[in-house]
């Protein structure tokens, strides 16, 4: 089976069995969810979404997020881990959206790499979800799960991944694959002891069928 085929395959099945996927970082626009994932790494989307409502009602505006003294932003944001350098990240961040944006988030992945902190996998977010563009967010379940079901060669390369998926998955489909990617890492694929015996992908699964 050509990988077009499988990916349109895997697409049709997810779409069936999680038909609401979504990212699950709790945002109400562009900026603030720049700022979640940054938080997100290494760190759940559980605890972010607990953390940022203090964060967000102390700095309701990248502005005012930019201006802020790093130990403030360091002291609300001190669950997520990795404190000290997210919290620089953000307020960089938010004073260079500022500085060259007037504040609103860009909506290309060239300007949005400019950003400190961003980059292509929390760029490729911002495109898909917020602007409705093609985007290929390659975390560590769309990596592993990509190389398991065979879209991908095995490579542990965000970017390589990323580009073996472009060619193969239509860009319509694109931001949907990647976050049902994840709720199929999470709740049967997982990473050490796959449920492959009430896997909707066994029948077309790589892995499984080598």
């Amino acid at each position: 089976m050509r990988k077009k085929e499988l990916a349109l395959l895997v697409i049709d099945k997810l779409k069936k069995e999680y038909p609401d996927s979504v990212c699950t970082l709790d945002t109400a626009s562009a900026w603030q969810l720049l700022v979640s994932v940054r938080l997100a790494a290494q760190c759940t989307d559980k605890r972010v979404n607990e953390t940022v409502p203090a964060l967000f009602k102390k700095f309701d505006s990248p502005a005012k997020l930019a201006a802020a003294d790093v130990s403030e932003i360091e002291e609300i944001v001190r669950p997520c881990g990795l404190y000290k350098t997210k919290a620089r990240d953000i307020k960089l961040c938010m004073k260079k959206l500022c500085e060259d944006f007037d504040g609103v988030v860009p909506d290309t992945m060239e300007e949005l790499l400019t950003l400190p902190g961003v980059g292509r996998k929390s760029a490729n977010l911002i495109l898909g979800d917020i602007f409705g563009r093609e985007s290929y967010v390659c975390d560590t379940h769309c990596i592993r799960l990509s190389g398991r079901i065979g879209l991908s060669d095995g490579s542990k390369d965000p970017y390589q991944v990323e580009m073996q998926l472009r060619k193969i998955v239509p860009p319509e489909e694109s931001g949907g694959l990647c976050h049902r990617l994840v709720d199929h890492g999470r709740a049967v694929c997982k990473a050490g002891r796959p449920m492959c015996d009430s896997c909707v992908l066994s029948d077309i699964c790589k892995k499984k069928n080598v």
